[in-house]
């Protein structure tokens, strides 16, 4: 664990998020974001990490590449990784980016070919304490797309789990269904979106970087087989099966 006391760490870091979020770019910066059928795209990534509870040092880190529009496995790559910053909330990135980033570039060092021509990150973009989540974090560090897709809401900014927040998601009757997440502000920070028709519990967009967050959305949508986006979903089952594997008599969490 870092020796930096914890209120320095978090100036420093509260510095080093200001500084990296100058160079986030929220808008789409490439022609298959623009073209309907997303003509042009043909490679989606996913990365996560999944831990063995009660341990929360020591996770495995995945990345996995999907064809699209088929979504099927290009490539995948999962390390035992040692997470050595400390938690702590509205930091998420400097404690998990460091690992993802490396598989990333471990990609792009040995199978440049196959490079993901956008991320899907598990976890919260623009939807974030200071507008700067892990999907914000390693989008800007790694220079390609990302999508921030969290599985539960992060109360932040004046987005709560209130009553109106529940009666929205009543309200939302099929898959591709969607409520904006609007803080104190009035700013949209993403959107809550029932991905599928068979699951009546939202997701949590937001936009990472060089993307826009309709075509976030739109994206989102085309990646679901079921709740979760399954360059996302295939990270998460792919890194619990290797701690199931080398760890049997132990929990997984991701």
């Amino acid at each position: 664990m870092s020796a930096v006391p914890q209120q320095d760490l978090i100036e420093q870091w509260t510095s080093e998020q200001a500084r990296l979020k100058e160079q986030l770019v929220e808008g789409d910066t490439e022609e298959w974001q623009r073209a309907p059928d997303f003509k042009g795209l043909e490679r989606v990534g996913g990365v996560d990490l999944s831990f063995i509870k009660g341990d929360d040092i020591n996770a495995c880190a995945q990345l996995v590449v999907l064809s699209f529009p088929e979504l099927e496995l290009l490539y995948e790559d999962c390390q035992m990784v040692t997470l050595n910053a400390p938690y702590v909330a509205g930091f998420l990135a400097f404690r998990e980016t460091p690992c993802l980033l490396e598989a990333l570039q471990h990609l792009e060092r040995t199978q440049p070919s196959l490079m993901p021509q956008v991320v899907f990150v598990d976890g919260n973009g623009l939807f974030h304490y200071r507008e700067f989540g892990v999907a914000c974090h390693l989008g800007v560090l790694c220079g390609l797309p990302c999508v921030g897709v969290a599985k539960n809401l992060l109360q932040v900014q004046g987005v709560i789990r209130s009553e109106e927040h529940l009666s929205q998601i009543s309200e939302l009757k099929k898959g591709g269904d969607s409520f904006p997440l609007r803080a104190s502000s009035g700013r949209v920070l993403g959107e809550a979106l029932r991905s599928s028709d068979a699951s009546t519990k939202p997701v949590y967009v937001s936009v990472g970087h060089r993307i826009s967050l309709d075509t976030a959305m739109r994206l989102t949508r085309r990646c679901c087989r079921y709740r979760v986006p399954e360059p996302i979903r295939q990270a998460d089952i792919r890194s619990r099966e290797y701690l199931r594997t080398h760890f049997p008599s132990a929990d997984t969490c991701g």
